[in-house]
């Protein structure tokens, strides 16, 4: 039997079949599951849920004097028995690692609901409509999965995004790297949900900016340039008026273009004084723009970004930026780089050994100046007989389907 009761009242040995509430006020990913722990109690009991939904039949009921309190509370059973309630998303804990390969098939079908989600959203706020924010945040969930299965899959999918796309995809990306970088910093399950919620509406603000300047193929003059610096204080009113309150995602909304030099903005905060969620955002925000090809420019190499990052004195919070780094691979998918063979590879794949020995696919030889026959080689194993010696540029050398190569 289905019974609403506070959660004053619920206790360990309970089956949640439903956490009543915001999306954005639950403390666990997971929509259904027997409360076997004292530290998930306290987490319910402390949050801004006020009301669940237990099954009866699957695990225990309220006592019986508490039972008493609300008799109308009892939920008419159905005519059919209860079926199993679905876990529609798994928490990191039961997640399986796949390949990168395997990962992309699903990882396309969350960027392509997402970016309907996103853009959806972006339109609505360009229209003077409210936010309709919980049907993209139900997509924090599903990116936080694809993330858990395979760190680097769909992170580097959402990386080809087209220069139409990217207002609105980018959002999509930074929600995954924020939940990748939380995972890498051993953040707790709400915290890095917090961190993807963030990411996926930090950019709202955009749907201020006109979408021809946002799209101008050339430099901005010092006038359009301040209007789009405008963008993190009307993200965070839009958030508001949206009834979006999680002190996170506001902060994060309004100060993911803050510096620690405190040369940022809006409000050039500096060190300490910059949340860290906002010093995530700053990472994930910036790598996700320089790797992608935008209107006016095309992306980097996502290994050289990296290396152009870390030259960036002042910019970054250093341990969050080393965090960062861990989280996509100091050879990210996607990456060229040069073999000691004097071979030229594409990353493909993460090893679970080191990141320094990631798994490539070869195809070019420096000798020769000649295409070679692709192979995969997994540096990890003594077997491949090589190794990394440095980044390479795809431009230097006249290759033009790095992304082909890999997504493939």
């Amino acid at each position: 039997m289905l019974r609403v009761v506070s959660t004053k009242q619920v206790r360990l040995g309970m089956f949640i079949h439903e956490l009543k509430g915001s999306w954005i006020d639950h403390p666990f990913w997971k929509k259904a599951f027997k409360l076997e722990d004292s530290a998930d109690l306290k987490k319910l009991q402390t949050s801004a849920i006020k009301e669940v939904v237990i099954d009866t039949s699957k695990g225990l009921d309220v006592l019986q004097e508490a039972a008493l309190d609300k008799p109308s509370e009892l939920l008419a059973p159905t005519s059919k028995p209860t079926e199993e309630p679905q876990v529609i998303h798994q928490t990191a804990a039961q997640v399986k690692r796949v390949t990168a390969a395997e990962e992309r098939v699903r990882a396309k079908q969350v960027i392509s609901a997402s970016r309907k989600a996103v853009t959806s959203m972006f339109n609505d706020a360009r229209m003077g409509k409210a936010i309709k924010a919980e049907a993209a945040m139900q997509f924090v969930d599903d990116i936080a999965d694809s993330v858990s299965r395979n760190e680097g899959a769909l992170i580097s999918l959402v990386r080809l995004k087209t220069k139409d796309d990217y207002t609105y995809m980018h959002s999509v990306a930074v929600c995954a790297l924020m939940v990748a970088l939380a995972k890498e910093l051993g953040m707790s399950e709400p915290d890095v949900k917090q961190a993807g919620l963030a990411g996926l509406l930090h950019d709202i603000g955009k749907a201020a900016v006109p979408i021809d300047l946002l799209n101008k193929p050339g430099a901005l003059t010092d006038d359009e340039f301040s209007m789009v610096k405008l963008h993190p204080e009307r993200g965070r009113e839009l958030l508001i008026q949206a009834n979006i309150t999680d002190p996170v995602t506001l902060d994060v909304c309004l100060h993911h273009h803050e510096k620690v030099n405190g040369t940022g903005y809006p409000h050039r905060l500096q060190g300490d004084a910059i949340s860290l969620f906002a010093r995530m955002a700053a990472v994930c925000d910036v790598y996700d723009a320089v790797t992608s090809n935008r209107p006016y420019k095309d992306g980097w190499e996502p290994g050289m970004s990296l290396q152009r990052m870390a030259q960036w004195a002042g910019h970054f919070d250093d341990l969050v930026f080393k965090a960062f780094v861990k989280s996509v691979g100091i050879y990210p998918i996607g990456s060229m780089v040069k073999l000691k063979s004097g071979r030229l590879a594409v990353v493909i794949d993460q090893s679970l050994k080191s990141l320094l020995t990631p798994i490539v696919k070869v195809f070019f030889s420096t000798r020769s100046k000649t295409r070679l026959p692709v192979e995969v080689l997994d540096l990890s194993k003594g077997s491949a007989n090589d190794a990394i010696v440095e980044h390479e540029d795809p431009v230097f050398w006249g290759v033009h389907d790095v992304d082909k190569l890999w997504a493939e």
